[in-house]
Parts: C-alpha cells; sequence; structure tokens
C-alpha cells in the first residue's frame, strides 16, 4: 500500500454513537412505507450474526498481513463493524419489544447460517465473502443515500439516522476487505465468486426475513401491499444493479468509486457536535445532512 492510500484511508473513524427510539415507535416506522420499514428491519436483525462473522474473518486474517498500514486500517474496520452491530442489536432487541414472534426464530436461523460458514469454510473462501459482503454494502449506501428523501422521508428520526449512519460507515471504510482480499490473494474469479455468493445469501436471508415479519403484520398476502413491494424492489434494483455490476469488471477497486458529498458532510457536520447524528427527516431532500433540533449546525435558519 502507497504513502497515499494510507493518508487517504486514515479519514476512517471510530465515532461513540446512542440511537433513542420513542416507546410510541411501531415496527413500520416509516408508516407511509411499512414494506420499505420490514426490508430494513429485516436486515438490521441479521447485523449481529453478519457483522460478528466479518469480524472474526479479519482477525483471522490479519496475522497474515504484512503491511503496517493495512493493518491498521484493518483494525479500524473491525471496531466500526462493532459499533455497527451492537447498535442494530439495540435497535432489534425495540423490534422484540414490539411484540414480533418471529425473531426469535429469524435470529436462530441466521446465527446457524454464520456459524456453518465460519466453521466449514476456508480462510480464502470467507475473506472473499466479506469483500463480497462490503462491495455491496458500498453499492448499497450509495443507493440509500441518493434516494434517502424517498425511502425515509417522514420517517422516525432515530432509525433513519441508525441506517444512513451505518451506510455513511461503510462507504467510510470500502477499500479495507478489499486490500485485504488483494494483499493476501489478488484473484479475479475468487472475488467474484465471493461476490456473488455473498449477495445471493445475504439477499436471500433477508427476503425471508422480511417476508416472515410481513406475515406477522398481515401484509404479506395483502394484494395492495404485495404490490407495493414488488414496486420497492424493483426500484431499489434499478437504482443498484449498475453499481452492482461495476463490481464485476476487471481491476475493480472501490477506490475508484467516489464517496457522495452528502456522506462528507455529515461525518464533518458529526465531528464538530454529535448532535448532528440525529437527522430531521422531513429535510432529507436538502444537500447536505440537516440535524434534528440543531438547524445551525448545517447554517440553516
Amino acid at each position: 500500500m502507497t504513502a497515499t492510500t494510507a493518508a487517504a484511508d486514515s479519514r476512517m473513524t471510530v465515532r461513540q454513537v446512542e440511537f433513542a427510539y420513542p416507546a410510541a415507535m411501531q415496527g413500520h416506522w416509516n408508516p407511509g412505507k411499512p414494506e420499505f420499514s420490514h426490508i430494513v428491519n429485516a436486515g438490521s436483525l441479521a447485523m449481529p450474526y453478519l457483522e460478528p462473522f466479518l469480524i472474526k474473518t479479519m482477525r483471522a486474517a490479519r496475522p497474515l498481513i504484512r503491511d503496517p498500514a493495512l493493518q491498521a486500517d484493518l483494525d479500524n474496520y473491525i471496531r466500526q463493524e462493532a459499533t455497527h452491530y451492537k447498535q442494530h442489536r439495540v435497535f432489534n432487541d425495540e423490534l422484540k419489544a414490539r411484540g414480533y414472534r418471529a425473531i426469535d426464530a429469524i435470529e436462530a436461523k441466521l446465527a446457524r447460517e454464520y456459524a456453518e460458514l465460519e466453521s466449514t469454510r476456508s480462510l480464502a473462501f470467507n475473506v472473499a465473502y466479506a469483500e463480497g459482503f462490503e462491495s455491496t454494502a458500498l453499492a448499497i449506501g450509495q443507493m440509500l443515500i441518493e434516494d434517502r428523501e424517498y425511502l425515509f422521508g417522514d420517517s422516525e428520526s432515530g432509525v433513519a439516522s441508525l441506517v444512513l449512519w451505518h451506510f455513511v460507515e461503510e462507504i467510510e471504510h470500502k477499500n479495507v476487505t478489499y486490500d485485504v482480499f488483494e494483499h493476501l490473494h489478488s484473484n479475479y474469479f475468487r472475488r467474484v465468486y465471493g461476490l456473488l455468493y455473498a449477495l445471493t445469501h445475504i439477499f436471500l436471508l433477508t427476503r425471508g426475513n422480511y417476508q416472515a415479519l410481513l406475515k406477522e403484520d398481515g401484509l404479506w398476502h395483502n394484494w395492495r401491499s404485495r404490490i407495493t413491494l414488488l414496486l420497492l424492489i424493483g426500484r431499489i434494483f434499478r437504482k443498484i444493479t449498475p453499481r452492482l455490476l461495476r463490481i464485476l469488471v476487471p481491476g475493480y477497486n472501490p477506490r475508484q468509486v467516489a464517496d457522495p458529498p452528502w456522506a462528507l458532510l455529515w461525518t464533518k457536520l458529526f465531528a464538530r457536535d454529535r448532535s448532528a447524528l440525529r437527522l430531521d427527516t422531513r429535510r432529507l431532500n436538502a444537500s447536505e445532512p440537516i440535524p434534528l433540533a440543531a438547524p445551525h449546525l448545517a447554517g440553516t435558519p
């Protein structure tokens, strides 16, 4: 890794964060989009299992790395991911408190899936899986930020802020697992296989999770809700597919992907005042993040 690359990666920051969820919040934390609420809920339920798997994989790979700059990046990556899954666990407990009976079975399945990957797959496979997930997360993060007003507008600020903060940090550490993979393996076909496997595995798990939650709410067999869900998924895939296809190009490097200006502005705001962590979801259409109850940070009237 060059000195230039290491300097660019030093912007990775481990932030201490907390998100509050009002007692009145329902599982449909975006009342206008219950289907999207459950897609996000389904993804959140996976985080306390997926992200510890990524951490264990990267820790197992670390002794094989001889580049001190990459080791430092990897250590910060692990700290960020640990913060992510701990915050998602808090939110998931809030979902449980709303009475969703399906969550226990969902979590048991997720625990089995990632325990099996950890125990039966090689380190080389798991590193490729980790890079496949992180490449996917970069694409998802860019899509969520680009479409933030449509997806999160007028939703519960705590949940919207949790999800967008998480993916801003996914964008921030976008190159780390790629660098680890290239350092240890540097094989195009293995990288693409890891991407396709991780993408399929994660999307199928997420689908099963949101299907269970929608069934419990009586929405899965509601034809209006099903049409809304299909249209929403179509919108998401129209926006994410070009970003996923670029990962398949030989010579792809996540550093080629420009960071969204909105994400960079949010990290600067948060560095100045931690209250900027909570977003005003009524004003997500702005070109810069506007914190809830802290308009002075963004220079708004």
